[in-house]
C-alpha cells in the first residue's frame, strides 16, 4: 500500500509573527510547510526545492519583486504550482491574478486556506 506524502507548502509573508501562523496552521492541517521572507528567497527555494505544490504569498512585501510579481513569475517558470495571494491593503481584480490564483483579503481565515490547499490538493 502506498502512502501518499502531504502537499508542500511554501509561505512567502515579510511579517515574522504572520509566517509563523501561516506555517503552524498548514501544518496542523497536514501539510508540509515552508517558509520565506521574500519573493527573492521563495525563487531560491522554488529553483532547489521540486515539490512544491503550492505558495501562499502575501503582495506587500520588500525586495525586488511584489506578491503579484512572485505569483506571474510561479506561473511562468513552474506552471504546475497553485497561488494563494493575500493583501490587507492591496485589492487586486479578477484580470491582475494569474491563471488558477485565488486571492484572500487579510484578516484570512486559515480554515478557507486550509480548504484551498485541500481542494489543490485533491486535484493534483
Amino acid at each position: 500500500m502506498s502512502r501518499t506524502l502531504p502537499a508542500v507548502v511554501l509561505i512567502v509573508e515579510d511579517e515574522a509573527i504572520v509566517r509563523m501562523y501561516a506555517v503552524s496552521f498548514v501544518q496542523d492541517a497536514g501539510f508540509e510547510a515552508i517558509s520565506a521572507s521574500n519573493a527573492d528567497e521563495a525563487v531560491l527555494i522554488l529553483e532547489v526545492r521540486l515539490d512544491v505544490r503550492v505558495v501562499f504569498t502575501d503582495i506587500d512585501m520588500p525586495g525586488s519583486m511584489d506578491g503579484m510579481k512572485l505569483a506571474a513569475a510561479i506561473r511562468n517558470r513552474w506552471p504546475p504550482i497553485e497561488l494563494i495571494i493575500t493583501s490587507g491593503q492591496a485589492m487586486p481584480n479578477e484580470a491582475e491574478i494569474p491563471c488558477r490564483g485565488r486571492f484572500f483579503s487579510k484578516p484570512y481565515s486559515p480554515d478557507e486556506i486550509v480548504r484551498t490547499i485541500r481542494t489543490f490538493s485533491e486535484a493534483a
